[in-house]
């Protein structure tokens, strides 16, 4: 196995949120292979999910929760601006956003767990305890689930942050890892050259034959994902469906000068429109100890350009129905300035936002309050688990079915399957 490594991220834990990309032995096909085994399931659904993720913790407080009568080291330096929702302010800085509120809903009042956990906000869990449990990301249940009812050689799963923390497959096993097109992967989407498609079915007979023996030998059953399925995961490189939908030069020019500098958007928008069920992305660094205003001031222009740009494009193709987007990060940040370079914001589980769109859930909206200071819900507090079980109940996926888990244990998708009725 190759593992090929992307961008590094570095936060204050010391912990490296490394995206790698993993293909197998042959070649992109193969890491396809597995992914496929589970692409069976009855029906068809053109549900989809986009999960984009804020890295370090963003900071309620300068985002979607602003403390504008609050005392000068909890208020920041961010005003607030009326939205297109009477009585629903956000961070001067969004103002693109504040034009489509009402096609936006905002969660003010979400507690989350005091760790740097790139999986809570995937799997509901924290990262202590899927270190023992393992449980699945959003993203392969969904794979599991659904698989490709579409027929068209798309990828239920995908990635665009890589095969980082927050994606696992967990219990569910390695045939539900997303499929991750970053950097040298992109090339193996593309017959090599020189290979046509008849030395293309050569080499998958050959595979095949191969694999037969390695089965036999094989105690471990790791190779099960390695069957009939393989020959799909060489269709796929065949049909180019995934390499043309991340290709951006098919798009409108127009619209990829919208997109502009955030083009994972874009590209998280043509994979579902292609049949991916679930995409993840990440964007910026949030982990912001010092600087956080400087910081900011750079970040939320091209937060609330990318966020805008993706939820209107969505609903121009009448998708917003379809496909739900949330956008949040592992916590909050502290209330209360800090005294470091620049004036920063710590650590603070207690209370944060996120966002939501589309995927037929009631829009327009602020759910939930946070105190005087932005230091605990004030009223209707939610968690991170609920959330989750409301997009899954917007993807027709019931939090409540079981899966055997490695040691033959049933186990339910969430524990804490409350929604958000407020988004019902």
């Amino acid at each position: 196995m190759i593992t090929l490594w992307g961008n590094r991220q570095q936060f204050c834990d010391g912990v490296s949120r490394r995206n790698f990309l993993q293909i197998g032995a042959f070649g992109a096909g193969l890491s396809l292979a597995g992914m496929l085994k589970a692409r069976e399931a009855s029906g068809s659904s053109n549900k989809a999910a986009i999960m984009i993720y804020l890295p370090g913790g963003p900071s309620h407080m300068d985002m979607y929760d602003l403390k504008p009568d609050a005392p000068k080291e909890y208020k920041g330096e961010f005003n607030p601006i009326k939205t297109n929702v009477p009585g629903l302010d956000i961070c001067e800085l969004f103002p693109l956003q504040a034009k489509m509120m009402d096609k936006l809903a905002v969660i003010r009042s979400i507690v989350s767990v005091d760790e740097h956990s790139d999986s809570l906000v995937t799997t509901g869990y924290s990262e202590n305890t899927n270190r023992v449990a393992n449980h699945p990301s959003f993203g392969a249940v969904m794979s599991k689930l659904r698989g490709d009812t579409n027929g068209n050689d798309i990828p239920p799963f995908v990635s665009l942050r890589g095969m980082s923390r927050g994606t696992e497959p967990g219990y569910l096993g390695i045939a539900h890892r997303p499929f991750t097109p970053e950097g040298p992967g992109i090339r193996n989407l593309r017959l090599a050259p020189g290979v046509d498609s008849t030395r293309m079915d050569d080499r998958k007979t050959l595979l095949t034959s191969f694999d037969t023996v390695r089965r036999e030998i094989d105690a471990t059953g790791t190779m099960k994902g390695i069957d009939s399925f393989t020959g799909r995961a060489f269709d796929m490189v065949a049909s180019g469906a995934v390499r043309k939908a991340l290709d951006l030069t098919r798009e409108d020019p127009r619209t990829r000068d919208r997109y502009k500098g955030v083009e994972q958007f874009l590209m998280a928008r043509r994979l579902v429109e292609a049949g991916v069920g679930c995409v993840t992305l990440a964007i910026g660094g949030w982990d912001t100890h010092s600087g956080n205003f400087k910081t900011l001031r750079r970040q939320l222009p091209q937060v609330d350009r990318a966020v805008s740009a993706l939820i209107q494009d969505l609903c121009d193709r009448g998708m917003d129905k379809d496909v739900v987007t949330v956008m949040w990060g592992e916590f909050g940040r502290t209330p209360r300035v800090n005294n470091s370079d620049g004036g920063g914001r710590d650590h603070w589980s207690p209370v944060m936002s996120a966002m939501v769109a589309g995927g037929g859930l009631k829009m327009g909206q602020a759910i939930g309050s946070s105190s005087a200071r932005g230091e605990y819900p004030k009223d209707r507090k939610v968690t991170v688990p609920q959330v989750l079980s409301t997009l899954y109940g917007a993807m027709g996926i019931d939090p409540s079915k079981t899966f055997s888990n490695g040691s033959g244990r049933p186990m339910h998708i969430l524990d804490d399957r409350e929604p958000v009725k407020e988004l019902i």
